[in-house]
């Protein structure tokens, strides 16, 4: 398995494709049924041939993520060619910008002392949905890229 199987809530979620991916291999909802009493290493198989399925359409549209800690924020803008990184660092630590108070603070503070940039860039390995993924594993979550923007209007 190249990435980690869904949750029992995202399988959920995704039933109707599940049914398809099925199909797809000539596999009946009986069959599904039976397959999961009789052979279940080779129903698990196809879970985890399905999560990897959802993976790589997930991974190979995402264009930004964000992993934000107590005084940290990694902003990713993820290109076609490399993995474009803002890097927040602040300095307070009586703030927590996963707070709706420390980011309000942030926004009132980005400019002071007490908050260091960082910009950078990396070329993806021979994988480059597998370099997104292994972000998501560290924590960053998949997002829209209004932070990322706004960043790189003000830097500008």
């Amino acid at each position: 398995m190249k990435y980690t199987r869904l949750t029992q809530q995202q399988l959920e979620e995704l039933h109707p494709e599940f049914i398809n991916f099925l199909a797809t291999q000539s596999i009946t909802a009986e069959e599904w049924t039976k397959l999961k009493q009789e052979k279940p290493e080779v129903a698990e198989e196809e879970l985890d041939v399905f999560s990897d399925l959802i993976w790589e359409g997930v991974l190979s549209k995402v264009e930004y993520l964000e992993n934000i800690s107590e005084l940290h924020m990694h902003l990713f803008h993820l290109t076609d060619k490399e993995m474009k990184l803002f890097s927040v660092k602040v300095m307070n630590p009586n703030i927590d910008l996963r707070t709706k108070e420390g980011f309000s603070w942030f926004k009132r503070n980005f400019q002071s002392d007490f908050v260091e940039y960082l910009t950078a860039s990396k070329a993806y390995s021979e994988d480059k949905n597998l370099d997104k993924f292994n972000l998501i594993q560290q924590g960053a979550v998949i997002t829209k890229g209004e932070l990322y923007k706004w960043f790189d209007q003000i830097i500008d």
